[in-house]
């Protein structure tokens, strides 16, 4: 007999205090945007390095809200990152399919929201604990 726990958070408080694994995020993208062609794996792990790219995309657009909603609303970086927000949601709305290019463009959007997080983070660092 096996025993879980529901955790129940819809507003997000534990997500937040747990770091991303940007290491192993990073390390992903790397290697899948240095496919050149198609590396020759099986439709069924294309779709699970983008799912686990989708993921980590979703993740780290929840920092890059918190992030941003900490700047004045007529910052201009404010606006950047809403205008990347939303580009990362529409492109997360297509469907996932088995290829090499979906993955990749998957990475690409985990590693725009990366560098959008660390712009971000500059320039309005996370509030002390």
């Amino acid at each position: 007999m096996s025993r879980t726990t529901v955790l129940y958070d819809p507003d997000g408080h534990i997500e937040a205090e747990l770091p991303l694994d940007r290491t192993t995020h990073q390390c992903l993208i790397k290697a899948v945007l240095a496919w050149k062609g198609d590396p020759g794996l099986q439709a069924a792990d294309y779709h699970q390095i983008a799912l686990q790219l989708t993921g980590a995309a979703r993740s780290v657009a929840t920092d890059v809200r918190r992030a941003a909603g900490r700047l004045p609303e007529r910052r201009a970086a404010r606006a950047l990152a809403e205008y990347v927000l939303d580009d990362a949601d529409q492109r997360l709305a297509a469907p996932l399919e088995g290829t090499a290019g979906c993955a990749q463009e998957r990475a690409r959007i985990v590693r725009s929201l990366y560098e959008r997080l660390d712009r971000l983070t500059e320039l309005a660092p996370a509030p002390a604990s």
